[in-house]
This record gives C-alpha cells, sequence and structure tokens, in this order.
C-alpha cells in the first residue's frame, strides 16, 4: 500500500500514463477480489467497508421501487438491520425472521414469509457471536422461485472458510476487508451479473455509477492482496482453525463440566468462533482473567450485539450474561489455546467463591 500514499498518488485512469498505471492496479485488486468471492471482476464494487455495503445492497435495491415487504434475519448486523428499517417511514413493511436456539434460520421459514409484495430478503452467511453458517443456498432457492431478490452479509465468513458466491446463488454479497486482514476502511460488493442497484450517494460517476467520489486506491490495492493471500490457503487456514476449535473445546469440557458451547459446530458452524456459556458471570470471568481478550453482553441501550443476537436465539438474560465469544487468527497455536483455556478456568473457579 505505501507507494500509493506518495509516489502513485494520482487518481486511476487519467491521461497521465502513472496514473493508467494507477487504474491497472485497481483492476489487478478487483480480480483478486473476484477471485476470493468466486465471480467475475465486473461484479466487485469497492466500498470503504462491509457496512457501507449493506447500505448500497439494501438502499440500491428499493431505492426506484414501490413500497413493500422486505425479510431480514433476527440476527443480523446492525448494518443491516438499521438500513432495512429506516425504509419504514417510506412505507416499506420490514419483518424479522426468527433463528433456533443454535441462531440457524430455517428456508422454510423464510418461505411461509415471502409475500406477493416481498423485495428483498436478507440473511448473513455466517454469525459473528455464534458462529452459525446459514444455508444460504437453500434459501437463495426459497427466494429465486418466488422472484425475490438475497442479500447476504458474508463480511464474517471470508479469511475462515472457502466462500463462492455462484455457488451460493445470491444477489448480492457484502466483503469486508479487515475481517481477513486487509486494511480496514476497506470493502466491497458483490452484484451479480444481470442485476442493476440505484446509487444511494450522488457525484462524479466512478464504481459502476454506484460510488462516487475519488478511488481509495491504497486501502482496495490493500484488500486486493489480502485476498489473494486467502484465496491462496483458505483450505489450510479453514483445516487449522478446526483443529484449535476442537482442541479450546474438548480443554473447555474436560475442566469445565457445566460450560455449553453455543452455535453450529462443524459445517454448520465457522470454525474460528467460539461461543461459550460459562458456569458463573462472564464479566466476573473477564475482571479476573484480564490476560484474555473476549466479546461478552454490554449493559447498554439499545443491545450490543453479543445480548442481541443471543436473545434472538431464546438465550435468558442470566444466559447471556454468563457467555462469552472467543476468536481464533491465523497467527494463533495451540499454546495459545492451552493456555486460554488454562485462564478461563482458574478464573471460572476463583469467580465460584
Amino acid at each position: 500500500m505505501q507507494p500509493y500514499w506518495g509516489h502513485h498518488f494520482y487518481l486511476p485512469n487519467q491521461q497521465h500514463p502513472l496514473s493508467r498505471a494507477i487504474g491497472e492496479s485497481l483492476e489487478q485488486a478487483r480480480e483478486s477480489v473476484a477471485f476470493l468471492v468466486g465471480c467475475d471482476a465486473f461484479e466487485v464494487v469497492f466500498t470503504g467497508s462491509g457496512t457501507e455495503a449493506n447500505n448500497l445492497a439494501i438502499l440500491g435495491a428499493t431505492q426506484n421501487e414501490s413500497p413493500g415487504h422486505i425479510l431480514v434475519s433476527s440476527v443480523e448486523h446492525e448494518s443491516v438491520i438499521l438500513t432495512a428499517e429506516s425504509l419504514v417511514g417510506r412505507g416499506w413493511q420490514v419483518e424479522q425472521v426468527p433463528c433456533d436456539s443454535l441462531g440457524q434460520i430455517d428456508p422454510e421459514s423464510v418461505a411461509e414469509r415471502l409475500r406477493g409484495d416481498t423485495t428483498l430478503v436478507c440473511v448473513q452467511l455466517a454469525n459473528p457471536v455464534m458462529g452459525t453458517v446459514q444455508a444460504i443456498r437453500q434459501i437463495a432457492d426459497v427466494c429465486h422461485k418466488r422472484g425475490v431478490r438475497l442479500h447476504c452479509d458474508a463480511t464474517q465468513a471470508f479469511g475462515k472458510i472457502a466462500v463462492d458466491a455462484v455457488t451460493l446463488g445470491v444477489d448480492t454479497m457484502s466483503i469486508s476487508g479487515h475481517k481477513f486482514y486487509g486494511p480496514r476502511g476497506s470493502g466491497a460488493l458483490y452484484l451479480r451479473g444481470g442485476l442493476e442497484l440505484s446509487p444511494v450517494s450522488y457525484g462524479e460517476s466512478r464504481e459502476m455509477s454506484l460510488r462516487p467520489g475519488a478511488e481509495n486506491v491504497p486501502a482496495w490495492v490493500g484488500m486486493g492482496v489480502a485476498a489473494h493471500l486467502v484465496s491462496r490457503c483458505i483450505d489450510e487456514v479453514e483445516m487449522t482453525f478446526q483443529e484449535l476449535h476442537e482442541r479450546f473445546v474438548n480443554g473447555i469440557y474436560s475442566s469445565l463440566g457445566d460450560a455449553v458451547v453455543l452455535g453450529g459446530r462443524g459445517v454448520l458452524g465457522l470454525p474460528n468462533t467460539i461461543c461459550v456459556e460459562l458456569p458463573v458471570l462472564a464479566s466476573k470471568v473477564q475482571e479476573i482473567a484480564r490476560e484474555l481478550v473476549v466479546r461478552s453482553a454490554e449493559a447498554d441501550r439499545p443491545p450490543c450485539e453479543v445480548t442481541r443476537v443471543l436473545a434472538a436465539a431464546g438465550r435468558s438474560p442470566e444466559q447471556i450474561a454468563r457467555t462469552m465469544q472467543i476468536s481464533l487468527g491465523w497467527t494463533t497455536s495451540r499454546e495459545q489455546v492451552d493456555r486460554a483455556v488454562e485462564f478461563l478456568v482458574a478464573a471460572c473457579d476463583s469467580a465460584r467463591f
């Protein structure tokens, strides 16, 4: 990314030769992201984040449509839920699809809620709290039989499992660069070839006329490099995550018999995400084991993502207060997993007294 902050500082695709070279670098990055996503380069729209991509997919699909009905899963990210709810003031009806105790959305539940005026369905690929991976292909088939567009927030999945937009059958899909070690402030939207979106912000026409403003060349070039690295080793990464995940879970169960691991496992769950209900308050464990970096419920209004997702999965306030979420990374080692289990078990033992 460094040269594009200084020496290669031109806007891409202008008349200057260096400018054209920068445009070529940007298109190379687009091709790398497309390869990671499993699509053609012309189907990739660069954005500033996964949040922006979600906004563009939802607002762009409804901008020039008569108000109708939108289905949103109950475990979506705020950037999906709040964007959909912002349309209520324009006459749209937004309905949430409930999940089961694993955070899973039943395709039949989606089918039962489709109406004649349903325009859009939003279901994420993987949940960042419980790690649940949804049956997106089945949901896509249900939607397309009724002529309904499916948007999928897949930001949490890239860099953890292999993702293929064509196989999933989605119409639009959000990508976030920093989720797979790219730079923050980089994202993209997959827009299936042949589909159209309306712009939701206006200015000089760039990024297929969907995103005005000067291109963030350093961030998107960096995202392209990260996407290239992920594409080369995702199968190995996924296998390593699965091994470490099982090591962590087995360590917890062997030392804390009254702990409960939540969410999907195996093909139903992200291999790097562990959501566990402890026998004691998560806040107490965090207070004692300060070496652990974890996510747990926060007492704020509106509810934080952990609280909201666990409540949607039917967990009681008491259960939510005892739940924490831990993520594995590309650099996580077996020794770190074992040490984390030790910290967690020792903190739970101390918190009991």
